[in-house]
């Protein structure tokens, strides 16, 4: 693995800047001290990691913020831990301190109000992720689109500076299969609801028509990862092996086509194998409910 450097400075770095500040000069050598003990520190609880260019691929930035302690939530007789429990506590966008406002509680649901305009493109949108990193775990949930609708559910996703979501996270396709255009797309139907999105096809295909509630499960353990809706298991791969980079080479998020994709996900969860689940704001109206976490050790 490549060796992570701290930074506290202002560098230029591959057509991007990461802004970091300096030390403080100040008369409190308390503060003074832990600053200068702390040179990561960028805010309150907030790092930035330099990951530098190596063979495997270019360099980039994560962004390690706080979080929250999954005692706070409720939990039930068989281990789920509830994430949504009808406010966004716990919630947060993509790399932002806050809920993006097209992200609006509707009932008993999470929904994104949809700008039209294809995903993350309005700066009141973005991905809306939960704030604590999971490794082993059965994520349930259940969701619904209108007319032709577009998201998808990511996990172990890092925070990458000036990055989307998706660069460092498989995503569970959520689909309108019958009106959106993406269905006929990518290969075998593998962009099709519940897919692995352009890689590894749903099968049997079974979701419910638009305006219509779904059920989803997805189950990471050790490398394996099984993706379900309604009821069936429509997919399994593993993790970390020459098969996973196999796939990755034969997707668009190959090494030649998209070096640091295909970096961040063959090594999916980093170094601690673990990362973020996230919402996908694709620019249409989504609605997600019941959304709760098993811990699986």
């Amino acid at each position: 693995m490549k060796k992570s450097i701290y930074m506290i400075c202002t560098l230029a770095l591959a057509g991007m800047v990461v802004a970091c500040g300096g030390q403080k000069k100040s008369s409190d050598q308390t503060a003074d001290t832990t600053e200068a003990a702390n040179p990561n520190l960028i805010a309150e609880g907030q790092y930035e990691k330099l990951i530098p260019a190596s063979d495997a691929g270019p360099a980039y930035v994560l962004v390690d913020k706080p979080q929250v302690d999954l005692a706070e939530f409720k939990t039930d007789a068989d281990g789920y831990i509830t994430i949504f429990d009808g406010t966004f506590k716990g919630w947060r966008g993509y790399l932002k301190d806050n809920v993006p406002p097209r992200w609006v509680i509707d009932g008993d649901a999470i929904k994104m109000n949809g700008s039209g305009g294809g995903e993350a493109q309005v700066a009141d949108g973005g991905d809306l992720i939960f704030s604590h990193k999971f490794k082993n775990f059965e994520l349930s949930f259940e969701w619904k689109v209108a007319k032709g609708s577009n998201s998808g559910i990511l996990y172990l996703a890092q925070e990458v500076k000036g990055q989307p979501i998706y660069i460092s996270s498989p995503e569970y396709q959520i689909l309108d299969n019958a009106n959106h255009p993406d269905a006929k797309l990518g290969k075998d139907g593998n962009r099709q609801s519940s897919s692995l999105y352009d890689m590894i096809p749903a099968v049997p295909q079974n979701s419910k028509p638009f305006g219509e509630w779904n059920t989803g499960t997805i189950m990471v353990y050790k490398g394996t990862v099984v993706h379900s809706q309604n009821g069936e298991n429509m997919l399994e791969y593993h993790l970390w092996t020459p098969q996973w980079t196999e796939m990755l080479q034969a997707s668009k998020f190959s090494k030649t086509k998209w070096p640091l994709a295909f970096e961040l996900l063959n090594n999916l969860g980093g170094d601690a194998h673990e990362g973020y689940i996230g919402l996908q704001d694709h620019g249409d109206d989504v609605w997600y409910r019941n959304i709760r976490v098993k811990i699986m050790e």
